[in-house]
Order: C-alpha cells, then structure tokens, then sequence
C-alpha cells in the first residue's frame, strides 16, 4: 500500500547558501520558498519523525460506509478486526482497518510481530484536517487493536492515544497515529503487555 521513505533538507540547505550574492536574487526567492514549504510539511506529518515506530504498513483499508466489527473466538484465542457493510442512512461509518508488521528480519526468529488496528472515525465530515482526535473510547474516534506475534496470547484491553488526518482525498487518507496500545494475556489476566504505534498512516478506499 505505501512504502517507508525518508527525506531531509539537509542537503538541500547546504547547497541553497552557496553564495551570498544569492540572497538578493529571484531564483534565492523561489528556493527560500520550496525549502519552507519542505519543512512545513515535514513539521505536519508527512515524513518520519523522531520517535517514530518503524512497523512495515502491510496494508491499510478506508471503508466509507461500515460498521467496525470485533469478532472474538475465546476457544482458539483469536479476534478479527472487519468492516460491516452498512449505508450512512443507517449508521454506517467510516472506518480504517490497518497492520503493521515490526522485526519481519527473516534471519532473526522470535521477535517480529504484527500489529493489527480498527479505528471508527464516524462522520468524517466532521473529522477536521490537522487536528489530534483523543482514541477510545472514550476518545473521540474509537480504536480497537490485535497483536500477533510469538508469545503468549493476548487480548486487546484499550488503545490510548491521538489520532489526525493529515490530507484526505478522494480515494486516499494520509494521517499519524500515536497511540499505545494496551493487552492482557488470555489465560492469566494478571499479566499485561504494551506496545506502541506512533507513525504515518495511509489508508486507500
């Protein structure tokens, strides 16, 4: 769905102050201009920033008109995250079902994992560019999230954090998400497991 890319303005700085009788001239203006217009970008989310996760986006599903469904099977220990069908006429939302895959070195066994998320934005006419919508509930846009991994196995408690849309299209969402992401283990509700999510989502219709 996308791929992980990294960007810096590093280089691009270093060769804009090449000389100063640059300053006053059109093409300093024009570069001034597309150098601020990198960093305003950079500052709103579009590239990686530090503190990031580093999940592999697998995949990342906009549904326009659904309902978030939690299927649960506590004999085999399993939850599946899916969208419904259901118009907006009878409560139909929009929803955003996502994984991210961490550790997939295949030379290193044991420690990769996916992380699975459902996010319920509701009316997303409602859901205003720029803004960190608290997950729930009780937040504003409910969260729902799975692990998989090669451990003990754990169902999902809460996910705690902030959510916002960087630009929305027609058929694509870019956003950010920071969220934890809170687990109880199936057979020993004593135990708990955290894992965190804090990276650039985009999601296709």
């Amino acid at each position: 769905m996308w791929h992980r890319f990294y960007a810096t303005t590093r280089r691009f700085l270093s060769r804009l102050f090449i000389s100063t009788s640059l300053f006053s001239t059109p093409l300093f203006s024009t570069l001034f201009f597309s150098t601020s217009f990198l960093l305003t970008i950079s500052s709103c989310g579009f590239f990686p920033e530090k503190g990031d996760t580093e999940g592999d986006q697998q995949q990342a599903q906009w549904l326009t008109s659904a309902r978030l469904v939690v299927d649960t099977d506590p004999t085999l220990t399993i939850i599946r995250l899916r969208g419904a069908p259901l118009d907006s006429a009878h409560g139909g939302h929009h929803i955003i079902l996502a994984r991210y895959d961490f550790n997939p070195d295949h030379t290193i066994l044991g420690d990769e994992y996916s992380l699975h998320i459902a996010l319920d934005l509701g009316d997303i006419r409602t859901v205003k560019r720029g803004t960190a919508y608290p997950l729930g509930p009780p937040g504003r846009i409910a969260a729902v999230a799975t692990v998989s991994c090669l451990c003990s196995p754990l169902r999902p408690d809460s996910v705690r954090g902030t959510f916002g849309i960087i630009q929305r299209g027609m058929t694509q969402i870019i956003a950010r998400i920071d969220a934890t992401l809170f687990f109880t283990e199936w057979d020993d509700s004593t135990k708990h497991a955290t894992y965190r999510l804090r990276q650039r989502l985009d999601a296709l219709r």
